[in-house]
């Protein structure tokens, strides 16, 4: 490399500044030596207090090498040589620190001699090239002219003999600089303007433009950062057979990122559907090449190009796309010689066809000119026919519609752009509960409609959704082309919308969502007469395949609407210009069905909107009730007293106030989640209610039902709370951990963990003090992902045959309350200070005796022994005792009386009757004032409450699992003193409050429903 051109590189700035790290800074003191300074002691890689090392002196080494090489222009050795040269350099460097000489010996040399002598003290470079050898050199000499001027600077560099030869110095580097600044070097002025066509390029295309949205509110241009998102591409690659597998070769689909597909080929034709981010993800590659100055851009929209008599050679690039900048005579073909320019060709489809054959003939002819390039070519997936660029090497990809989580991103990116988050997350539960909307916004333009519709409607978005659809649709057929600045003949939007009406009311009709083109052409032969359209059914049907945006043939001789709801809405409109109300009553009972009559509602004539939903009603079904409560947020104009029957009837069914009503209303389907109210203005029941059903219905809409949930995600109550920390099992793990279990109050709230998925998603929550874990986990895994486990106060595990050794669990340091359950092989069981246990299928129960603590215990076994004093701990202060089913098979209640400190008894669905000396130990127990029983024991051991003596000191009765038919007369009398009676029934079992309350006047008498 010639010297002038490293040294223009190589700043005297940029220099200095490293190589000052190469040296200890002055000590306090260090001018008062008069003897000689060694390189060694200099050095900052030498001594006790070094502060650089071997890695630090290569990293400045690559410093220089990279600030040398990454700059526009020939390199200055081939770019396989960098790491050679930078290892010679380092070697170099550290070879300051084995020169046998001071810091005035070394400005005497100069830094010439001194350069020659680094590099006979460092290991000579092999294999490197002439030109990196050079490099090499030149760089080693420009280092030691900034090592000797640091040494003059330093304040031991006192005498006057390096004084002067310190100024000289400084006069040969400041002579250097300017000798350098005024020498020019070869493709300077190339250079120069790359450095200004690149910033032009990242500051033109740094925005996307929305056409055909003119709402007050909105602009129309974005920056892109904030609009971009990273889209996916599908592309068709060979199957790879494996030797140990019996799949066949051929095609197959495989998904990636756009951007790395595109990198991944040199020639990449691209298809996507209108607007679905053709031209932003070409903005994209533009301004990432722009901004990395790797490869040149070169934007090139066809629209704009085909307008001139001729397509554009190389040298007219920049004047054909209107820049500003007029770059230096060969410029563009010097760089597409050298392989740099990355060629965008944006819209194919978007000019007329029979221009699209000299398009390709442009194409080709600068393809073979300037082979090594990188080329994009963008088109609508019907406008060439498949494969036709593939002869020439070029790997056909399509935009693929954008997932839930990129559409969640990009209303994130729009709505901090426009500084509106207030209308952020409404929008995105909007997204997750209407289905037509979800099917909609697919792709980045209806992406940003929606959000430019749901701002400028202040967040009420989607009441009156027929306006999106309108706006959508005008957008699509007649605006974005005419804003755009497509120029070809086009049909009206009138004309576009009869024939596509007619496509989708017969696809409406016929229950699918695709036909064969035969019939499509068909159904458009026999629609021209009545618009007097001039050409045939072909040329009109691939016109509108063509432009529309709405239609397109996804696969040979198929046709199809781009969105399932762009059908409903056609065919509804149809429908109701013919006056087919009665097609729509009779397959308003076909979820298929639901949005065509919802919108069939929005079309209709406030006439014919009273007897569809008259009719609806009439049929007096939940589903079809919720259907026409659904229609109504389309319905501009209704009857007043329709309008009110439908409400009156559908307030009967929401909000749900019982587990039964909430389980009847999502039988309706998923429309119901678009009409749940809440939480604000509901009682508990009824917000329990809504919680319900939206659960039920998470595995059929997990989206539009996590939505709903989340709303409730900060209620206080409790059951409310329950049901959200026990339905996470319907939906996506992590999603649902993040969006509404790690925001509940954990307040006497279990949270359930089954699978690995699941404890993985608490490691990254708040800490749970009520745990349930069930399956087979190691004691160790659980450990690792529960946070804090010394802040768990309540355990619960079951069904876990690997937990064997309970000692395991003392991590848990704070626990009160542990339940094991089907745990067969349990050692240890005696280690565990907790206050409360609940023990169910236990296979040794021996250490129970020694736990001498336990304030509870419940039992769901059999007990060794003949009383329960041979089994339970006789010595602990047990406060409440519940005995499960055959828990008592041996021991009955015999020996109860021996733990006189019980409050609390509860007896499960026993296996044997209870006997009056079973009675005489509870009567014994002096503080007892809690019953709880089962009421399978009322109903199979009758003679078990007739046994039962007085018991004066029960004041709170408890009876689970009842039917509604127990007889429980015989509990009334002989608990004389009771002051609540709470009676729990079974799932779907009613249970009347007055048939109870003459037995047990004067008590307050509370129904569980649960």
């Amino acid at each position: 490399m010639d010297p002038a051109v490293l040294g223009s590189k190589l700043a005297s700035s940029l220099m200095a500044s490293l190589v000052r790290k190469l040296f200890a800074p002055d000590a306090p003191g260090a001018g008062l030596t008069d003897k000689p300074v060694r390189l060694s002691s200099l050095v900052s890689f030498r001594g006790e207090k070094r502060a650089l090392g071997e890695k630090e002196v290569r990293a400045l080494s690559r410093r220089m090498v990279g600030a040398a090489t990454d700059s526009p222009g020939e390199p200055p050795f081939p770019a396989d040589e960098e790491a050679a040269v930078v290892e010679a350099l380092t070697a170099r460097l550290l070879a300051l620190g084995d020169l046998e000489m001071d810091d005035v010996q070394a400005v005497d040399l100069g830094h010439w001699e001194l350069a020659r002598a680094l590099a006979r003290a460092a290991p000579s470079p092999v294999g490197l090239s002439t030109d990196a050898g050079y490099f090499l050199d030149s760089a080693t000499e420009w280092a030691c002219l900034q090592i000797l001027e640091f040494f003059t600077r330093r304040s031991t560099f006192v005498t006057r003999t390096l004084v002067e030869q310190s100024r000289r110095q400084a006069a040969l580097i400041a002579k250097t600089d300017e000798l350098l600044a005024r020498t020019p070097r070869p493709g300077a002025e190339d250079r120069t303007f790359e450095r200004r066509y690149l910033r032009h390029v990242a500051e033109r295309h740094n925005h996307i433009t929305i056409y055909g949205i003119d709402l007050r509110d909105s602009p129309d241009r974005w920056p892109l950062e904030v609009a971009y998102l990273s889209l996916e591409a599908t592309a068709s690659q060979e199957r790879v057979r494996a030797e140990d597998h019996d799949a066949s070769g051929g095609p197959v689909t495989v998904q990636l990122p756009a951007e790395e597909a595109l990198f991944a080929h040199e020639r990449v034709l691209l298809r996507g559907d209108a607007g679905s981010g053709k031209t932003t993800l070409v903005q994209w590659l533009a301004v990432t090449a722009a901004r990395e100055g790797l490869h040149i851009p070169y934007v090139l929209p066809l629209r704009t190009l085909i307008r001139a008599s001729e397509l554009p050679s190389p040298h007219g690039f920049l004047k054909a796309v209107s820049c500003p900048h007029t770059p230096p005579d060969g410029w563009t073909e010097r760089v597409l010689a050298a392989g740099r320019g990355l060629v965008l060709v944006d819209g194919l489809d978007e000019i007329p066809a029979a221009d699209r054959n000299r398009t390709r003939d442009w194409l080709l002819s600068l393809i073979h000119a300037f082979p090594g390039n990188r080329w994009l070519l963008t088109s609508r997936p019907t406008a060439v026919r498949p494969d036709w660029l593939a002869g020439e090497g070029f790997h056909e990809l399509l935009l693929s519609p954008m997932r839930r989580a990129e559409v969640a991103t990009f209303v994130h990116r729009w709505h901090t752009a426009a500084q509106a988050p207030q209308y952020e997350t409404p929008l995105l539960d909007s997204l997750r509960t209407k289905r037509d909307l979800a099917r909609l916004a697919t792709n980045p333009l209806m992406c940003g409609l929606i959000c430019a519709l749901h701002r400028e409607r202040r967040g009420y978005l989607p009441t009156g959704r027929k306006e999106l659809y309108d706006a959508a649709l005008t957008m699509l057929l007649t605006r974005r082309d005419r804003e755009r600045g497509v120029e070809e003949p086009e049909l009206s939007e009138e004309a576009q919308l009869e024939i596509l009406q007619r496509l989708a009311y017969a696809l409406v009709l016929s229950g699918r969502t695709e036909m064969d083109a035969a019939t499509a052409k068909g159904i458009v032969e026999r629609c021209l007469p009545s618009i007097a359209i001039r050409g045939d059914a072909a040329t009109t049907l691939r016109t509108l395949l063509l432009r529309s945006g709405l239609l397109r043939q996804p696969a040979d001789g198929i046709v199809d609407f781009v969105h399932r709801t762009f059908q409903d809405y056609l065919g509804a409109r149809y429908a109701v210009e013919e006056g087919h109300l009665d097609v729509l009553l009779s397959h308003a009972d076909d979820a298929q069905w639901e949005d065509v009559v919802r919108l069939a509602v929005a079309h209709a004539r406030p006439r014919e909107r009273a007897v569809l939903l008259q009719q609806l009603l009439a049929r007096n079904v939940p589903r079809l009730t919720v259907l026409a409560l659904a229609c109504l947020e389309h319905a501009t104009a209704v009857d007043p007293g329709v309008r009110a029957a439908v409400e009156s009837r559908a307030a009967v069914l929401i909000p749900p106030r019982t587990n039964e009503e909430a389980m009847i209303l999502a039988k309706a389907g998923p429309l119901v989640l678009e009409l749940l109210p809440g939480p604000e203005g509901l009682t508990d029941e009824q917000a329990l209610g809504v919680a319900v059903t939206a659960s039920l219905l998470g595995a059929e809409e997990p989206e539009g039902a996590l939505a709903v949930l989340r709303r409730f995600r900060e209620h206080p109550d409790f059951d409310v709370r329950r049901q959200l920390a026990g339905t996470w099992q319907r939906f996506d793990t992590a999603e649902y951990a993040a969006e509404v279990l790690d925001h509940l109050d954990r307040a006497n709230l279990y949270v359930l963990c089954e699978s690995a998925e699941e404890l993985s998603a608490i490691s990254g929550m708040r800490p749970w003090p009520r745990l349930s874990i069930r399956g087979p986990h190691q004691v160790e895994d659980i450990l690792s992902t529960v946070p804090g486990p010394e802040a768990v106060t309540a355990l619960d595990l079951r069904n876990n045959p690997l937990l064997t050794d309970l000692s395991a669990l003392l991590p848990f340091s704070s626990l009160r309350t542990l339940w094991l359950e089907n745990c067969p092989t349990l050692d240890g069981l005696d280690r565990l200070p907790c206050d409360a246990l609940v023990l169910t299928h236990i296979a040794d129960v021996r250490g129970l005796r020694s736990l001498r603590w336990l304030r509870s215990l419940s039992l769901v076994q059999e007990l060794p022994g003949t009383a329960l004093t041979d089994a339970l701990p006789a010595d602990a202060p047990l406060r409440a005792l519940f005995l499960g089913r055959n828990s008592t098979e041996t021991t009955g209640l015999r020996g109860l009386q021996h733990w006189s400190a019980l409050r609390t008894l509860s007896l499960g669905p026993l296996t044997v009757e209870l006997t009056a000396a079973d009675w005489q130990s509870v009567s014994a127990l002096p503080e007892l004032d809690q019953l709880y029983l089962n009421a399978e024991i009322v109903r199979t051991f009758p003679h078990s409450i007739t046994a039962m003596p007085e018991l004066p000191g029960i004041e709170d009765l408890r009876v689970a699992a009842m039917n509604g038919a127990e007889d429980l007369a015989p509990l009334a009398d002989r608990l004389p003193n009771l002051r609540s009676v709470t009676l729990q029934g079974l799932p779907g079992e009613p249970i009347s409050a007055p048939l109870y309350a003459d037995l047990f006047p004067n008590v307050a008498i509370k129904l569980d429903q649960r």
